[in-house]
């Protein structure tokens, strides 16, 4: 296993490299570039809420791990307290997470949280479709843990995945979580993207669960 996971990180993937890595960036460019034109009064309307309700940074930046184990800045709309972490250190998200403002549980809810990682697609530091990025801390606890979970990084992060439209996203088994990414990675074409954001779209975008966070 360890073999074949050091092998998936250094061949280039279909979907970063050739002919239909190509049409899935433009696609990536369209989408998200769309999305920020279309979607801007709601994520301005979110900042105002942010800024008035709880009076600290409305925009929260936090390092991820993407494509290659290459560390990005993601956007998000900040929905904890801004002392969330204080003495704590990075917590992975939790079933009615107390450190969440009662505007950011709203927020995460209707993954209207979410909608600033657009600039994250459109930059190209991420893709519409693939496998939710994590935190450099967690990367490291997981690759220790599942076997094949660096695998996961042969691919751009996606804003929504083959895994989060089966359910498992927030505080959901990392085990099933990492078995549907890697299927995703194994059996990737656009055609099974396009489907993917069509359940995303139909089901719609939400931190709920299999679990039912």
């Amino acid at each position: 296993m360890a073999a074949q996971q050091a092998k998936a990180l250094r061949k280039p993937h279909r979907s970063v490299v050739g002919p239909e890595a190509v049409v899935k960036r433009v696609l990536d460019i369209a989408l998200s570039g769309a999305g920020l034109v279309l979607l801007a009064p709601v994520m301005g309307a979110a900042v105002v809420l942010i800024r008035l309700v709880d009076g600290g940074p409305a925009i929260y930046r936090q390092v991820r791990v993407g494509l290659r184990g290459r560390h990005f800045t993601m956007l998000k709309l900040r929905t904890m307290r801004t002392d969330a972490e204080d003495g704590l250190g990075p917590i992975w998200s939790l079933k009615d997470d107390p450190r969440c403002t009662k505007l950011g549980a709203w927020l995460r809810r209707r993954g209207i949280d979410e909608l600033p990682q657009l600039w994250n697609i459109l930059r190209g530091d991420m893709t519409v479709v693939g496998p939710r990025p994590e935190r450099p801390e967690f990367v490291k606890e997981f690759s220790t843990s599942y076997p094949g979970y660096d695998a996961r990084h042969a691919v751009r992060s996606g804003l929504t995945g083959y895994a989060q439209i089966h359910g498992w996203r927030g505080a959901s088994s990392m085990e099933d979580r990492l078995r549907h990414d890697l299927h995703y990675i194994r059996h990737w074409s656009l055609s099974l993207d396009l489907r993917i954001l069509a359940l995303t779209l139909v089901r719609g975008w939400s931190e709920r669960t299999r679990n039912g966070v």
